[in-house]
C-alpha cells in the first residue's frame, strides 16, 4: 500500500524549501497547505513565505505639469499688461462701479431677471402638461408654441414685441366684421418694461417646458400606478412622489436657464428699454467716451449677480439630491474592516444580506 496522504513529502518547486504534510505552495508561496502552509492572503511573498510590503509609486506627468506652468504664466502676463494699459480706463472703472446710475440698472436687471423666470416656469409646467396631455389638440397647440419661439431668434422676437403697440394700437371683443362689443386700449404694451417681461417670459417658456416635461418623464410609471394602489389622489401623486424625484432632473438645468437669462436681459435693447445695466452703462459711455471701462463695469455686476445664483443653485441641488446615495460633502465614511472569509455554508458564518434576507 501506498503511505497516507497526510505524510507524504511534496517535492519543492526551484527555490522553495519543502513541506511536510501539506501540498506545495503555488508561485509566491501562499497556495494552501494542511500542515505548515498558510491560508489566501493579500500582497507579494518572497522566497520563505513570508508577506511583503508593495511599495506604490505615483505615476508622474510632466507634461501635465509643463501645460499648467505654461496656463499660469500666461494669465500672469495678462493680468500685468491689463494693469499697465492705460486704454482698460481702471480709475474711471472704480469711478463708475458704484455710481447710483449703475446700482439702480443693476437693480433693473434683476427684476427683469425674476419677473420672467416667474412667468417662464409657470407657463413651462403649463406646456409640460399640455405636451403630455392625451388631448391631441392641447398636446399640437404646446408643441406649435414651443417650436415658433425655440426656432426664432430672442432679439427677433424682442422686436416684434416692442413694435406690438403700432400693430395693434386697441384690442377689440367682438364677432369678427361687425362692430366689436367692447374696445380696450393697448396699454400694456406701451410700458416696455412690461413688454420685456412679457417677451423674456415667452421666450423661456419654450425652453422651461422641456425641461419640466423631461423630468417628469424620468420618473418611472410604476410609481404612478403604485401610488394610485395605495389610494393616493393625483395630487398627492403629484406632489410626495412624482415633483420630489423630477426636482433632481430639473433643479440643474432650471439653475442655469436663470443664469442665462440675466445676462439675456441685456438684449431688451431691441425693444427700446435702454434703463438695465446694459443700457444704462452704454449710455454713459457715449456722453464720456470711455466704452471700455463701462463694459467692464457691467461685466462686474453681471459676475456679482452670476455667482449669487451659482452659489444658490450648488445649494439647491445639494437639498433636492439627498437621499441619492451622493456624497456631496466629500467626507468618505470609515468603511469597516474585513472580517475573515469563510466558505459559503460554514459554521458561524450568516448567510444572505446584514438585516437576514437572502443575497
Amino acid at each position: 500500500m501506498s503511505e497516507p496522504e497526510s505524510g507524504r513529502m511534496t517535492e519543492p518547486l526551484p527555490g522553495q524549501r519543502p513541506r511536510a504534510g501539506g501540498t506545495a505552495p503555488g508561485p509566491g508561496g501562499t497556495g494552501p497547505g494542511t500542515g505548515g502552509g498558510k491560508g489566501a492572503g493579500v500582497g507579494v511573498s518572497d522566497r520563505d513565505g513570508e508577506p511583503t510590503t508593495i511599495v506604490a509609486v505615483p505615476l508622474r506627468h510632466p507634461w501635465r505639469i509643463l501645460v499648467a506652468v505654461v496656463l499660469v504664466l500666461m494669465l500672469a502676463v495678462f493680468v500685468l499688461d491689463a494693469a499697465q494699459r492705460p486704454d482698460y480706463g481702471w480709475a474711471d472703472v472704480g469711478k463708475y462701479i458704484f455710481d447710483r446710475r449703475i446700482s439702480q440698472a443693476a437693480w433693473v436687471t434683476l427684476s427683469l431677471t425674476i419677473y420672467a423666470m416667474v412667468g417662464a416656469i409657470v407657463l413651462g409646467l403649463l406646456l409640460a402638461i399640455m405636451r403630455l396631455s392625451p388631448n391631441p389638440v392641447l398636446k399640437s397647440v404646446a408643441w406649435l408654441y414651443i417650436w415658433i419661439f425655440r426656432g426664432t431668434p430672442v432679439y427677433v422676437q424682442l422686436v416684434f414685441w416692442g413694435i406690438v403697440s403700432l400693430i395693434y394700437p386697441v384690442f377689440t371683443l367682438g364677432i369678427p366684421f361687425m362692430t366689436p362689443w367692447a374696445t380696450i386700449p393697448n396699454e400694456i404694451f406701451t410700458n416696455l418694461f412690461i413688454t420685456a417681461v412679457i417677451g423674456l417670459a415667452l421666450n423661456e417658456a419654450a425652453y422651461m417646458s422641456e425641461i419640466v416635461r423631461a423630468g417628469l418623464l424620468s420618473v418611472d410609471q410604476g410609481q404612478e400606478e403604485a401610488s394610485t394602489a395605495l389610494a393616493m389622489s393625483w395630487g398627492q401623486t403629484m406632489r410626495y412622489v412624482v415633483v420630489p424625484q423630477a426636482m433632481k432632473i430639473i433643479i440643474p438645468p432650471t439653475g442655469n436657464e436663470v443664469i442665462s437669462m440675466l445676462k439675456t436681459t441685456s438684449l431688451v435693447a431691441a425693444i427700446p428699454l435702454s434703463i438695465d445695466l446694459y443700457g444704462v452703462s452704454r449710455g454713459i459711455s457715449a456722453v464720456t467716451f470711455t466704452p471700455v471701462p463701462l463694459l467692464i463695469v457691467a461685466s462686474l455686476w453681471y459676475l456679482l449677480f452670476t455667482s449669487a445664483l451659482m452659489v444658490g443653485q450648488h445649494f439647491i441641488e445639494k437639498r433636492f439630491s439627498r437621499g441619492t446615495g451622493r456624497l456631496k460633502t466629500g467626507k468618505e465614511p470609515a468603511s469597516p474592516e474585513s472580517g475573515p472569509t469563510a466558505a459559503p455554508g460554514a459554521p458561524g458564518v450568516p448567510l444572505g444580506t446584514d438585516f437576514g434576507g437572502k443575497g
